[in-house]
């Protein structure tokens, strides 16, 4: 059974631990922030006995990534063989107290602290009530700073304060022998290391998974830094290319560490990712960068969805990279490409990750062994039956990912420019707005409202068309039945331009004769159509 440890340790032992690279910061604390002010005051409370609060440390064979430095002194690794002590609690009181034994300069804000700058005021009674340690005194007052106490020698002190030396004994003896209450978490896992920082952590911010795999997974001698590599993974390097460049930058930390996970065990959860060694999960990165690129690809060129603000949920990429990876980044059978495409669609409609999306995917792994083995996955219970009125109620957000799949159904379609004909750039950045200009209400809103429609039934998913920003303003609120004519004399082709965007007769539709209802009825039947065949229904393709 795991029991913490309750011992002391004196100024003199304590630092000498972080001296010889026992004691370590991990990387995952807050910055040092505390002003000289407040450093002065718990010097001042170790004088006077008072109780500082207890330091508590894990003491692991883990190496974390660490804080390298304090103020202008370098901290030392630590010694093979040993153990080391990662502060979980303490962190600001110990870093004070060092840079204040160490005589650091700090920059913070522009601004030198200097934390030779801290005295002990002499003419002040050893018993006084009032504060002795200051960070300010008059050119006048007889002072000694804390640094010169605690680091000069015996023969040094005699010499320049001969009538104060006994109150300085004494103040060299209250710091030097105050022994701080030490509580050492020996060999806990790691995962309980950080609950127990989590909950003492006095910022209010919760220690991310990010952040403590950061620190578990830092590799000086491989050049590992975690944020490093994925800061490189999303915004590229001279020599690699990033997911920047292929549109997908919005792809988070977390889905990388889910998708690290999903190639190792098949589960994708925080204890699970914890679980990964070091070693395996250094030595994955590779094969994990060359997963996630294989299934941006496959999204991109077989199912155009050319931009990560068109995916569903960033959740596909973890799926879809296991599946690469394990199909040895091969391309997919025509099987496997169709059984895909259902996967992404039935996601999408199902709005499958609103809840619960870690057990979801974690099943959702096994759908892909199937879809390895060119075999139909398991959707009994799951299955989805759409109507033209449950589509024509759906409003459209770009952030919901049944608006998505529409967008994505679209996107296959490649819709093209009422006007010129030319292809709609569906990379544009604009388009994770709602408000873009990219996204048009074929019936226009404000024609729609002033009809008596409503915002809601005028912006139906059915209503949407992804065109060039510029026309949009142009079409402004006008009918449908006076700027399609219009579009009609300028482009001779504007019916066959219009099919791309799933509207296949103009005067079918209902748009001559600015019926909205029979152009949703008309319309969602076409979308309809479009979606079901990239449903899954049965095991036959």
């Amino acid at each position: 059974m795991l029991s913490p440890e309750n011992q002391t340790k004196n100024y003199s032992q304590l630092f000498y631990d972080i001296d010889t690279g026992l004691v370590k910061i991990p990387q995952f604390q807050r910055d040092f922030v505390w002003e000289k002010e407040q450093t002065a005051k718990l010097l001042d409370s170790i004088i006077k006995g008072f109780p500082i609060g207890t330091f508590i440390f894990w003491k692991t064979d883990e190496e974390l990534k660490t804080i390298r430095d304090i103020g202008n002194i370098n901290l030392p690794k630590t010694p093979k063989g040993d153990k080391a002590f990662y502060v979980l609690d303490g962190q600001q009181r110990i870093t004070s107290l060092y840079a204040v034994r160490k005589g650091c300069r700090l920059t913070r804000d522009g601004k030198e602290i200097d934390y030779k700058d801290i005295y002990i005021d002499l003419d002040k009674s050893f018993d006084s009530d009032d504060e002795v340690v200051v960070t300010e005194v008059s050119e006048h007052t007889k002072k000694i700073s804390v640094f010169e106490l605690l680091n000069s020698q015996v023969d040094q002190l005699q010499a320049n304060y001969s009538d104060k030396i006994n109150e300085i004994w004494r103040y060299k003896e209250k710091l030097s022998s105050y022994n701080f209450p030490v509580i050492s978490l020996n060999d806990y896992p790691l995962e309980i290391a950080c609950e127990v920082f989590t909950r003492i952590n006095t910022s209010g911010k919760p220690l991310t998974l990010f952040e403590i795999m950061v620190a578990r997974t830092f590799d000086e001698d491989q050049k590992f830094d975690l944020a490093e590599k994925v800061k490189e993974f999303i915004e590229g390097t001279e020599s690699e290319k990033g997911l920047s460049d292929v549109k997908y930058e919005t792809i988070s930390p977390m889905i990388i560490l889910q998708s690290v996970a999903a190639n190792h065990s098949g589960k994708i959860k925080r204890p699970d990712i914890l679980r990964i060694k070091k070693k395996d999960f250094i030595d994955s990165w590779k094969t994990i960068k060359k997963g996630i690129f294989s299934a941006i690809d496959f999204l991109r060129d077989d199912l155009q969805i050319k931009t990560s603000h068109f995916l569903p949920y960033d959740a596909i990429i973890i799926a879809f990279s296991y599946f690469f990876i394990r199909n040895k980044f091969q391309r997919p059978s025509e099987i496997q490409r169709k059984l895909l495409e259902q996967y992404v669609f039935w996601v999408a409609v199902n709005n499958r990750f609103t809840s619960g999306a870690e057990t979801k995917i974690e099943t959702d792994l096994r759908r892909m062994d199937k879809i390895l083995k060119d075999e139909f996955p398991d959707y009994r219970g799951e299955e989805i039956k759409l109507t033209v009125e449950l589509l024509s109620e759906k409003t459209f957000k770009t952030s919901d990912a049944f608006s998505k799949a529409i967008l994505c159904l679209l996107a296959q379609f490649e819709p093209k420019s009422f006007e010129t004909g030319n292809r709609v750039d569906i990379e544009n950045a604009a388009l994770r707005r709602i408000n873009s200009k990219n996204y048009h209400h074929f019936f226009p809103k404000a024609f729609l409202v002033e009809k008596g429609w409503g915002e809601y039934l005028a912006n139906s998913v059915l209503n949407i068309t992804i065109i060039e920003g510029q026309k949009n303003v142009s079409i402004g609120k006008k009918a449908p039945s006076k700027y399609v004519p219009q579009l009609r004399r300028k482009n001779k082709k504007l019916d066959e331009i219009l099919k791309t965007h799933l509207i296949d007769d103009v005067e079918d539709f209902g748009i001559l004769q600015d019926d909205y209802k029979e152009f949703l009825k008309k319309r969602g039947q076409k979308i309809l159509s479009e979606l079901n065949k990239r449903l899954p229904k049965s095991e036959k393709l």
